[in-house]
């Protein structure tokens, strides 16, 4: 038997919610708190510190959610979780204090393991001051034992965080420090368009090229990406899933020319049809009107969002820039069923703002 969403109509193999209004309805009940509540919650987070490092837990989502939806993570609970040993917990350690990152850094430079070495790099880079870095070059310079067990370097845990460092310890930032929010819109939105079907072809698979994000980089609101023209990612829909990235050139008045796309399998079929491509560009979205917090889209697999943290359906990315050589910068996040219907998966867009090269990748739920 089927049911219908009971908010949007959505088909349901289940009767109640879709996945994405029960999403929506959590965020307006967490974005409705009053100020005694949030008191309250939070009071509960510190008497229960222990419980942040449970995923199935209220108040491991309770926390998230005051984080992503609120810019809510007080010191407090930062020393709290610290002292509770919650360590996968990673983004709770954001800008964490002093004492805290001293805490963590005693701990990562006392332990044997590899696997709570991994969560302390990554709590470090959330915490990300210079100290910190200077701490993870060292380690970079003279490895750890269990370095031998983990596949990549202090310098590509940073970048969870998003930033790095170089050999020489200059860092490199691969975040945006502001965020807005894609949201669906009824008219034609000039400062945001998404999956604009192009006349040419990929020449690994024949189907028609697009240019998946075209923003307009002098909007007062997108200043902060520091690109004074128009930005725009092309790739093909069909093969980015095959691919490790699919890189282009824009030019600030709106041209792009896609360069090369570094596919992982050969002999690609193509399978994506010019409905599934009408479809998509048949959306509608409109940049919001005032910035969120950093890690508003960072654990939701339904919002499509600018600058900030990604919701990393694997490990976090960030693509090699084909001209300089140097990390990309994380611009935006496209959960592929927010433009096509039952679709899975996210889609990534980077820059290289020095080179005016832009990039796409794609990682599968």
């Amino acid at each position: 038997m089927r049911f219908q969403c009971s908010s949007c109509g959505r088909s349901l193999g289940y009767e109640g919610l879709c996945w994405k209004c029960q999403d929506e309805a959590e965020r307006r009940a967490i974005l409705s708190l009053s100020p005694e509540q949030l008191e309250e919650k939070i009071q509960h987070l510190l008497d229960h510190a222990e419980l942040l490092d449970d995923w199935d837990t209220a108040e491991y989502r309770d926390a998230r959610n005051l984080l992503e939806l609120l810019n809510i993570c007080p010191p407090e609970l930062q020393q709290a979780a610290f002292q509770a040993e919650v360590f996968s917990f990673d983004e709770l350690y954001y800008h964490a204090p002093a004492d805290v990152r001293d805490g963590l850094i005693a701990r990562l430079l006392e332990t044997t393991d590899a696997q709570e070495a991994s969560e302390l790099m990554c709590c470090l880079a959330m915490q990300g001051d210079d100290i910190t870095l200077q701490v993870l070059l060292e380690l970079e310079q003279n490895p750890r034992p269990w370095r031998q067990e983990l596949y990549i370097d202090p310098s590509v845990y940073a970048q969870y965080g998003g930033w790095t460092f170089d050999k020489a310890g200059r860092r490199r930032l691969l975040n945006f420090d502001t965020c807005y929010l894609l949201e669906k819109s009824d008219g034609k939105q000039e400062t945001i368009r998404l999956a604009v079907p192009r006349e040419d072809h990929c020449p690994h698979c024949g189907s028609r090229l697009v240019d998946i994000l075209v923003l307009d980089g002098t909007d007062e609101r997108l200043r902060f990406l520091g690109i004074d023209g128009i930005f725009t990612a092309t790739c093909c829909l069909n093969c980015i899933c095959f691919a490790e990235a699919s890189f282009s050139r824009y030019t600030l008045d709106g041209g792009s020319t896609p360069l090369s796309t570094t596919m992982l399998v050969e002999d690609v079929e193509s399978c994506f049809e010019e409905d599934y491509l009408a479809e998509m560009a048949a959306n509608s979205f409109a940049l919001g009107a005032n910035p969120v917090p950093l890690f508003y889209g960072a654990d939701r697999d339904d919002l499509n969002t600018i600058g900030g943290f990604a919701n990393w359906v694997q490990d976090w990315n960030y693509t090699t820039c084909p001209d300089c050589g140097k990390p990309m910068k994380y611009l935006a996040q496209l959960p592929w069923e927010t433009l096509l219907e039952d679709a899975e998966g996210t889609l990534y867009i980077e820059v290289c703002p020095d080179c005016q090269v832009a990039s796409v990748h794609y990682q599968q739920t």
